[in-house]
């Protein structure tokens, strides 16, 4: 039976399936099908594939291979800058911009509060992130999701906390700053925009009326943002996280 010669490196050993014995495995050819559905068959989704190498050529996910050939699978090398374009990703995303699943959805919270764009809602299933997965990065622990044609950047979050989570994200992707702090709704999203303490007066809590004069509100849910004691936490949970504000 003609047979395939696959090299992974360490990095894929989170994706270790017990009958796979990595770093080399002999894989049957049984038929012709192509280097992406056999990486994928092997626990490795295709998010996390930096190179191919067949033999010595370099080639993408669509490469069928065939008997007696030696592939060596390369991971992504951080900081990965998803706007450049690449053999297996040659449509680069305009900016960097994310869609979170609900396995990691606390995440999403930390994202906005650095002013990154980050789609999330916790009644978001599978079909809704592929929706928006064309021009954002997929941020999960589902390797099926991950696992779906139609996301080309993504991310299998290695992390279990979700300060440890950020951390991971911005240094996997090269996010140095500077960051937007708090310019997004931390409940939907969208960018906040100044508002006139006057006009939403009747809303306010009587001390924050008494201390409290620059407001911000979200254009969609409406929620209302001050610098608080709220405020302070969220800065004190981001420095913790390392990062600089």
């Amino acid at each position: 039976m003609p047979r395939l010669k696959i090299n992974f490196p360490d990095e894929f050993n989170i994706f270790r399936r017990k009958k796979n014995k990595w770093p080399e495995i002999i894989y049957p050819l049984e038929q012709k099908t192509s280097i992406k559905h056999i990486i994928e068959s092997l626990g490795v989704p295709h998010t996390e594939i930096g190179k191919i190498i067949a033999e010595d050529n370099e080639v993408n996910f669509n490469y069928i291979p065939v008997n007696s050939q030696k592939v060596t699978l390369l991971p992504i090398i951080p900081p990965f800058d998803v706007t450049k374009p690449s053999l297996l990703r040659p449509e680069p995303l305009q900016q960097i911009s994310f869609v979170v699943d609900v396995n990691v959805g606390k995440l999403a919270l930390l994202l906005r509060m650095l002013g990154l764009d980050a789609e999330y809602s916790p009644k978001f299933l599978d079909k809704d992130i592929l929706s928006f997965c064309e021009k954002r990065i997929v941020l999960s622990k589902d390797i099926g999701l991950l696992e779906c044609k139609q996301i080309i950047f993504g991310r299998h979050v290695r992390s279990v906390y979700p300060d440890d989570q950020l951390v991971e994200i911005i240094k996997f992707f090269g996010i140095n700053g500077p960051f937007k702090f708090f310019t997004r709704c931390l409940r939907c999203n969208k960018k906040l925009v100044p508002v006139n303490k006057k006009d939403i007066l009747h809303r306010l809590e009587p001390k924050t009326k008494k201390y409290f004069d620059r407001f911000k509100i979200c254009p969609q849910c409406r929620r209302i943002y001050w610098q608080g004691s709220h405020h302070e936490k969220m800065k004190i949970r981001l420095r913790k996280a390392g990062i600089d504000i």
